[in-house]
């Protein structure tokens, strides 16, 4: 169901701006461990929803990885209830999509100070 109301979105989007290129995120990790009943169902929208980058109006991008330790947990430093990103996150969310959100912009990436 998930997956089905993303591609409507996705059609209403091209429907209604058909110049318009769409980032697709994949859905953020949630719950503290690989395992987590609601992160394996996220993984498997995500499966299903990255069929949906085209390559030329809608482009897909998985940047779970971005916000767990190198143990596959998520830190609570960076989503202190396992499921929203607090500024930590957002700052990691930032730096994931800025090179895709600069291609698809036409954009150079400014270097930070």
């Amino acid at each position: 169901e998930t997956a089905g109301g993303i591609r409507q979105i996705l059609d209403l989007i091209a429907d209604r701006s058909p110049e318009t290129k769409t980032l697709l995120l994949g859905i953020f990790p949630r719950g503290e461990k690989p395992d987590d009943k609601m992160r394996l169902n996220n993984d498997a929208v995500n499966a299903l929803v990255a069929k949906f980058d085209d390559g030329d109006k809608v482009h897909y991008l998985d940047i779970s990885k971005s916000f767990l330790a190198e143990d596959g947990t998520l830190p609570k430093t960076v989503m202190p209830d396992l499921l929203h990103p607090n500024t930590e996150g957002y700052k990691i969310w930032a730096a994931a999509i800025e090179d895709k959100v600069c291609e698809l912009g036409g954009f150079e990436k400014i270097a930070a100070e």
